[in-house]
């Protein structure tokens, strides 16, 4: 994730999220949230180790519990081509809905959804509409996150993204996978909630290439939930940090939130130009 405008780059870089209007806002989210504040949940640590089929078919169930999201988040990005904080709407449904919105008092600057079929970029400002197919490559032109559609959504709902099939093993909190290129996934677990606290996706090198952090857990209907993600590709130098507020946990979210309709006074651009 990354502001709409770095320093020194055009409003039409790659970057993550955006917003209508406060008006549309509210409309949507009811009233302006305050910060959830993450609550010590009495759960005593199990005096035993849990397996790797244990640990696996827990992610699993959580994985089930956990279908949709809506809420504010302040995101701060650090990259190579600057730092920045903004406050982001996040409407997620899995497994493959997204629309991610940057607000600002004085209007939209991007509106980013995407689907199974397409990536869409609408600036308002500029009167730009980008459109391009559903890819890794196009989401990564806004995101500048390298994960498919599917695993994004995951990770901004506190999942690993990762596959869950067999083949882990375990190591004390742990569970780690072998991946088919040589590379590895490791998750880490909280002893006392049992939830993933830590994810890792190296390459055939053994070097880290994604990572992901989660935490300030607070309770919900379908479990904890981090307040706090923390996402970094460590090959780009891009960390990014998304601090949610008073998230609503598997809301209905209808698909009509996920299109985008070019409005008529803008000017309609392949996603592709946009470069990266």
């Amino acid at each position: 994730m990354k502001p709409l405008r770095a320093e020194g780059k055009s409003a039409c870089g790659g970057s993550l999220v955006a917003f209508f209007l406060w008006g549309v806002l509210f409309g949507i989210f009811g009233c302006a949230p305050h910060a959830a504040r993450p609550i010590v949940l009495s759960e005593t640590p199990s005096s035993r180790a849990r397996g790797p089929e244990e640990l696996v078919v827990n992610l699993a169930q959580r994985a089930r519990q956990l279908q949709s999201l809506r809420s504010l988040a302040k995101v701060y990005y650090w990259g190579t081509d600057g730092r920045g904080a903004f406050q982001e709407a996040v409407l997620v449904r899995r497994p493959d809905r997204l629309r991610l919105e940057t607000l600002s008092p004085l209007g939209a600057t991007l509106i980013v959804t995407a689907d199974g079929n397409e990536v869409i970029g609408f600036h308002p400002r500029e009167a730009l509409f980008f459109r391009g197919r559903s890819s890794k490559e196009n989401l990564l032109r806004y995101t500048q996150i390298p994960l498919e559609l599917e695993e994004v959504t995951a990770l901004l709902m506190g999942l690993p993204p990762v596959n869950l099939q067999s083949g882990w093993g375990a190591q004390g909190d742990s569970i780690y996978r072998d991946m088919g290129e040589g590379g590895r996934e490791t998750i880490a677990f909280d002893p006392v909630l049992g939830v993933p606290v830590k994810w890792e996706r190296s390459g055939r090198d053994g070097d880290i290439e994604l990572s992901a952090l989660f935490s300030d857990f607070f309770p919900t209907p379908a479990g904890p939930f981090p307040l706090k993600i923390s996402l970094e590709a460590h090959p780009q130098e891009i960390r990014v940090e998304i601090h949610y507020q008073e998230p609503e946990v598997n809301v209905t979210l209808p698909f009509p939130l996920f299109v985008q309709e070019r409005p008529g006074n803008a000017r309609e651009l392949p996603l592709e130009s946009l470069g990266g």
